[in-house]
């Protein structure tokens, strides 16, 4: 598959209550297609978060925004713009990251949180000197994370509770 440019096209949920922010990398060719955040069915985001404030499952963009803010949670990418091949992180190329100051000054944003390691590592290649806020990577929820299941997921994400 070739890489194509990409842009973000979707707007970061949060509010001014928003404690916490979770940064992924870019979304998925499906979260494009959605317009919205973790839109493979495969991802385990949305059940991770369902699990771990004993909720339902959350199905429309509406009910996905409702339980990220019910919770104080901001959620956003990393990266504004970039080269990328389908949905695969490995492949992402001229990266322009995306200005997350938008959320850092307009809600009480006390921890970030990366949704694994390659979120972290571009938080901290392209964003963290200028935001001069270090970033707390959890297992990635990603279906290509098969070593974690759903129950070791939520058991690792429950580090987030103590913030929202």
């Amino acid at each position: 598959m070739l890489s194509e440019f990409q842009i973000h096209t979707f707007s970061p949920v949060y509010n001014e209550n928003s404690h916490i922010l979770i940064l992924g990398t870019f979304p998925s060719v499906k979260s494009r297609e959605n317009s919205f955040y973790y839109g493979h069915p495969q991802n385990r985001f949305w059940r991770v978060l369902a699990g771990l404030f004993n909720c339902e499952l959350p199905n429309t963009i509406e009910e996905k925004t409702e339980l990220l803010l019910s919770h104080n949670i901001a959620l956003w990418d990393v990266i504004k713009s970039c080269e990328i091949a389908g949905s695969a992180d490995s492949t992402i190329k001229s990266v322009v990251p995306n200005d997350i100051d938008i959320i850092l000054n307009n809600s009480m944003v006390k921890e970030i949180y990366a949704n694994g390691k390659t979120a972290e590592k571009l938080y901290n290649k392209y964003l963290k000197k200028k935001v001069k806020r270090d970033i707390t990577a959890l297992p990635s929820t990603s279906p290509a994370n098969a070593s974690f299941t759903l129950p070791k997921l939520i058991s690792s994400w429950e580090i987030i509770e103590k913030d929202v």
